[in-house]
């Protein structure tokens, strides 16, 4: 039986890339009722094998074993993140930069940092963003400055998203739709006005769906999210998801350290010399106690 990735999943079809099409081609599909007796939903991104039916369609037999599963967007097999944030318009904000890493190390999933619209920078802008670019490198980050408009950082970025299915995720507004649009010339995603007075877009992607670029890469292009929760998450998972402290977390004196009060904390002494940014641990210790509160009210 064939074997195909579903690239699409919408109002019950599964539209299967099969592994023997050349072309765009896609088989539209039904997933058997076995599935919903196991509690198993197909997702975008599942291998999947598939039996063709009579009438040009199919039925999804089997759910290979997954690599990776993301509930928020539902994608499976996803291995990269792209985190796309923009420069200006709306405003670059790192504490929900952090807040999406945080999310995005959980998952177990590598992050890109995209920062768009860098045709905006004025003089000012380039010296901060320069500032962020070297904060997150220095965290152990890739970090791309691009510009849909001037094609900026367009093949760099694409040449990492090379045999990866990825995940591009971010604040709403920032530019997703004119990345891809300029990364795959002939692709046509909506793409939003920016609410000034918000400060935000509207989201224009309302579903799921895989992206192919052509080199082995499939994106998702997945609704923006203006916020995040931590509920998933419990306090003890937060710190490795702070992927600089970790070096200095395995030498603090208590095993669990927190890392806000206990004595011989040698995260807080990295923070102190410098060797982790004052921001980042800021987020961190805004992030634990928001995750404290959240589990209180629960």
């Amino acid at each position: 039986m064939p074997e195909g990735l579903i690239v699409k999943a919408l109002s019950g079809y599964y539209y299967v890339k099969p592994d023997s099409a050349a072309s765009e081609d896609t088989v539209q599909c039904r997933g058997r009722g076995i599935f919903k007796k196991k509690g198993l939903t197909p997702l975008v991104g599942d291998r999947v094998i598939f039996t063709p039916t009579e009438n040009g369609e199919g039925t999804v037999d089997e759910l290979l074993p997954r690599e990776t599963e993301l509930i928020r967007p539902p994608v499976a097999n996803a291995s990269l993140a792209v985190l796309l944030f923009s420069v200006r318009e709306p405003d670059l904000n790192l504490q929900l930069l952090d807040k999406f890493l945080v999310h995005i190390e959980h998952a177990g999933l590598r992050a890109l940092i995209c920062l768009t619209k860098g045709d905006l920078m004025d003089g000012y802008e380039d010296e901060l963003i320069a500032g962020t670019v070297q904060l997150y490198e220095r965290a152990g980050y890739e970090v791309f400055v691009t510009s849909s408009l001037e094609g900026r950082g367009m093949e760099l970025v694409k040449e990492k998203l090379a045999g990866h299915i990825s995940v591009f995720a971010g604040q709403s507004g920032v530019g997703k739709s004119s990345l891809l649009n300029a990364m795959l010339p002939g692709l046509t995603l909506e793409t939003s006005e920016i609410s000034m007075r918000l400060g935000r877009g509207r989201h224009t992607t309302r579903h799921v769906e895989l992206i192919e670029l052509g080199n082995g890469a499939y994106v998702a292009d997945t609704p923006g999210f203006s916020q995040l929760d931590f509920l998933e998450l419990g306090v003890d998972e937060l710190s490795p998801c702070f992927i600089e402290f970790a070096p200095y977390a395995e030498q603090c004196k208590f095993r669990g350290c927190s890392h806000l009060h206990e004595p011989a904390c040698r995260v807080r002494e990295a923070v102190e010399s410098g060797a982790i940014a004052a921001s980042r641990y800021e987020h961190y210790v805004e992030f634990y106690q928001e995750m404290k509160d959240k589990k209180r009210r629960y």
